[in-house]
Order: structure tokens, then C-alpha cells, then sequence
């Protein structure tokens, strides 16, 4: 049985998508696009196409990395309805990104139930901030997949999953080009055009667009164009009429960088801001389905868009949601607790269950206790200030501490309770750990090969569906 899938939306309304007037996509976007039905329809003709986008992870990284992408396949379903024209959903896999402490790990529920991080390997902090299309899975990848294939558990879905994922994790293939090829595989056939940003010919077609971006300083003082220098990835200031990369000092002439451009394309790619503005102008972009920080940020690139001539797309939120299974489900209704609870602090939702078994003549004298301290308390400070005002400070403090003495005792009975309700509490860990692994939403941490163990193919059929619902699409 499929777990129930809980709409988180991440905002409401917003601006509907661009116009747009459909063209066609050049050859050398389209050598970049994984081969399947999302490039046959790019390559058909004049169309328009809604992306999407995020960097490499391990294991195709955090659940919210496959609802970006069914959120553009949604949303490009609908317009293509609505506007009787070609729409493609295209996913830009961000191969230039740097973030290798973001991409280099994963966490998947294990058997137990438990949260699970599966690293690859660390970064030593003084190597070059390579993209990830520079860094290969390498001989530890193997590594990775048989501790992924230790956590999870085994079922009848377990073969076909670390199968979809070792075919697309090899050794020989970098960080970029892996988690491509696995979301191209699971998403591919539904229409999804998967486009590796830091394919040659990518690069070729985006060179000139960051030479442009060249011309623009941006407020904090760079340049919206990195290039790869000794120290990695590297940003740039003008300066002196050169360019200066911000951390290592290489100075490099517009002359050199353009050299870049038509020999050695893959050194050069945009920001955070300046890649919205290239990906709009490598694509007849009309939308692009964000996530809360993207919705944040997008709207400050507006000034590229113009210094550059591109159409801007409209940014659209993401579906957003939770999994919540049944064995969860069951114990939050037992215990009356909501989604929300899972976000308070640890040890919260176990100290509100082991509070709520007090009998009720125990919860009764603990708040008779307390009210008598600060009755008697109270006609006490009175009668001894009348006779000696400065022992009222003394009164007070007696007042606390006897207050405080029925804390404790309620606080050891609950430690009590709490040791005779160990079942109870690990239940509550197992559904902290689905729900809110390390205090952070579900779709931020867990890949979709925790789920897809335990409940096969027909999870992302019925995902699919409720976005599409959400979206009006269906």
C-alpha cells in the first residue's frame, strides 16, 4: 500500500507563467539533453518548456529533487493544455555547482527505521572547489552502494532500486553525469528532458551570454561569472581592466576569458543569479518550478535579465509534500499529534506522550501542591513583611525552591514512565527519523530510494498524480 501523500504547499498563488513565444532549441542545447521522448519533443520543432533545476547528490539526493522535477512535468502538462502549443519540462542539472559537502552524502531510512547517512567521501578543506562534473564517483562509490544496501530493508522492490542506482553510480562516471542519468532513468520516460548544464556543447552555447555577464557588478562588488583558477570555482571582479578572481588574486584580461569561451568553455559558468538569465535564453522558458530559497533570491535577478536582453520566466513553487506511512500515521492519531509537532524540539513529543499517561489524580496533586506553595507562600511573605521587610527575599526564595521541588519530582516520575514506555518512545524516534530526520522536513534530507524500497514504481505513479492534481493538470 502506498503511504499517504500530505501537501505541504510552499506558497500560494503567485504570477502566472510567462507568455512566451515558442522556438526552437539549438543543436548544440539539444547534444546536452539525455536522449528519450523530453529531446525528441525539443527537437521537434517551436516550443516552449518549463524548467526546473537543482545540483548533483549522491543517490539523486533529497526527496525534493524528484518533486522539482514532477512539478515541472506537471505544470508543463497544464500549459501545454491550456495554450494548444508544445511545452517541455526540462530539469537543468547544475554539474558546475561546487557545493561537494552538499552532494558527497545521503540519507536513507534503514530497516530499523533509523535515519542513515551514506557518505561517499570528504573534501579536504584545502582542496580546489571543483564543480562536480570534475569530481568522479570513483572506487568509493562501491563502497557507498553496499552501505546503502545494507541499510535498506529487503523487499521485493530492493533488487530494481540498487539496480536503477548502481547502472547510473559507476566508478568511472563524475558526481553530475550520475545523478543525470539516474533521474533520467526514473523520470525520463514520462516526458522529463533531462539537460546536463556542463555538457561542451552546453557550455558552447552558454559562453556567450557569460562573456556578457562580464559587463554587469553586481552590488556586492563581483561579477555574476565564475571561472575555474587555481583555488577551483572562483568568482570575479573587474578591476583595472582585467578580471581578479575573489579568492585565489589570478588575474585574468577579457582576452584570455573569451579564449576561455571558444577553447575551454567548461572553465567558465554563472552564478546563483546570472544561471536563471542563461537558462532563459538557451530555452523558450516560460516558468520555472522553485523552491522557497530559489522563490527568495530569483526575484533580485531581475536587473541581469535586462542588461542582458532576455525574457524573464516566471518563477513557480514546487509542489511541496510529506510521506507519511501507516504505522506512523496510526501512532500520531493515538497520541493526537499533527505534522507539526515532529518540528519541535527532540524530546518534546516523548516528555507530551509520557505526560499525557499521568493518571489524573497525580496531574491533580502536582497542581494542588503547587497552588497551596503559592497560597500559603503568598499570606506568608505578607505576615513576615509586616514584622521584617528584608526576610521577604528570603520568603520568595523558599517560595522558589519549593516549586521547584515538585518540578523535579514530576520531572523524575516522567523518567520513570518514560523507562516503562520504551516501545512507545521508539516508535516516536522511528517516526521523528521519517518525518524530521536530524530536525529538518522529510523532502530535505531522505532520498527517494527510501521510499521506493518500500513501496516499488507505483510510489512515483502516485506522486505524479497528486502533483498534477495540485497543479491542475489532471
Amino acid at each position: 500500500m502506498i503511504p499517504r501523500i500530505v501537501a505541504t504547499p510552499l506558497a500560494d498563488g503567485g504570477a502566472p507563467p510567462a507568455d512566451g513565444k515558442p522556438r526552437r532549441v539549438s543543436a548544440d542545447v539539444l547534444a546536452a539533453v539525455l536522449p528519450g521522448p523530453g529531446r525528441d519533443r525539443l527537437a521537434g520543432g517551436e516550443v516552449l518548456v518549463v524548467t526546473t533545476g537543482q545540483q548533483p547528490g549522491l543517490f539523486t539526493g533529497p526527496l525534493y529533487t524528484i518533486y522539482k522535477a514532477l512539478s515541472a512535468l506537471a505544470l508543463a502538462r497544464r500549459l501545454e493544455r491550456d495554450r494548444g502549443v508544445p511545452v517541455v519540462p526540462v530539469f537543468w542539472v547544475a554539474g558546475d555547482d561546487h557545493d561537494f559537502a552538499e552532494a558527497n552524502h545521503a540519507w536513507v531510512l534503514s530497516a530499523a527505521g533509523d535515519a542513515v547517512r551514506v557518505v561517499l567521501r570528504e573534501r579536504a578543506a584545502e582542496a580546489p572547489l571543483l564543480p562536480l562534473f570534475r569530481e568522479p564517483c570513483g572506487a568509493e562509490i562501491r563502497a557507498a552502494l553496499d552501505q546503502l544496501r545494507t541499510a535498506l530493508p529487503d523487499t521485493e522492490f530492493k533488487a530494481g532500486v540498487l539496480a536503477w542506482l548502481e547502472a547510473a553510480y559507476r566508478p568511472e562516471t563524475n558526481l553530475a553525469d550520475a545523478c543525470a542519468e539516474a533521474l533520467h532513468q526514473l523520470l525520463g520516460a514520462r516526458g522529463l528532458a533531462v539537460f546536463r548544464a556542463h555538457d561542451a556543447a552546453a557550455k558552447r552555447a552558454a559562453a556567450p551570454w557569460l562573456l556578457r555577464g562580464l559587463e554587469v557588478t553586481l552590488p556586492d562588488g563581483l561579477t555574476p561569472v565564475l571561472v575555474e583558477g587555481r583555488a577551483g570555482r572562483d568568482r570575479l571582479r573587474a578591476e583595472a581592466g582585467a578580471f581578479v578572481t575573489r579568492r585565489s588574486g589570478e588575474r585574468f584580461t577579457r582576452a584570455q576569458l573569451e579564449q576561455f569561451a571558444t577553447e575551454t568553455p567548461e572553465r567558465l559558468s554563472p552564478n546563483v543569479l546570472l544561471r536563471p538569465v542563461v537558462e532563459a535564453a538557451l530555452f523558450p522558458t516560460v516558468a520555472y518550478a522553485a523552491g522557497p530559497g530559489e522563490l527568495a533570491y530569483l526575484p533580485d535577478a531581475a536587473p541581469l535579465y535586462d542588461r542582458l536582453g532576455v525574457a524573464r520566466q516566471t518563477p513557480v513553487a514546487r509542489w511541496s509534500g510529506v510521506l507519511l506511512e501507516g504505522r506512523i500515521e496510526k501512532l500520531m492519531q493515538k497520541h493526537g499529534l499533527a505534522l507539526a509537532d515532529f518540528e519541535r524540539p527532540p524530546g518534546s513529543i516523548e516528555a507530551h506522550v509520557v505526560s499525557a499517561s499521568l493518571a489524573p489524580d497525580v496531574e491533580q496533586a502536582f497542581a494542588g501542591a503547587r497552588q497551596h506553595i503559592e497560597e500559603d507562600y503568598s499570606r506568608l511573605a505578607a505576615a513576615v513583611g509586616r514584622l521584617d521587610p528584608t526576610l521577604e527575599r528570603t520568603v520568595q526564595s523558599a517560595r522558589n525552591a519549593a516549586l521547584a521541588g515538585t518540578h523535579d519530582v514530576e520531572k523524575k516520575l516522567v523518567a520513570s514512565l518514560k523507562r516503562a514506555n520504551e516501545t512507545v518512545l521508539g516508535q516516536l524516534a522511528r517516526a521523528r527519523a521519517a518525518l524530521a530526520p536530524e530536525g529538518k522536513t522529510q523532502e530535505r534530507m531522505l532520498t527517494a530510494a527510501s521510499f521506493l524500497v518500500r513501496y516499488g514504481p507505483g510510489l512515483v505513479d502516485a506522486l505524479e498524480a497528486e502533483v498534477a492534481r495540485a497543479a491542475g493538470a489532471s
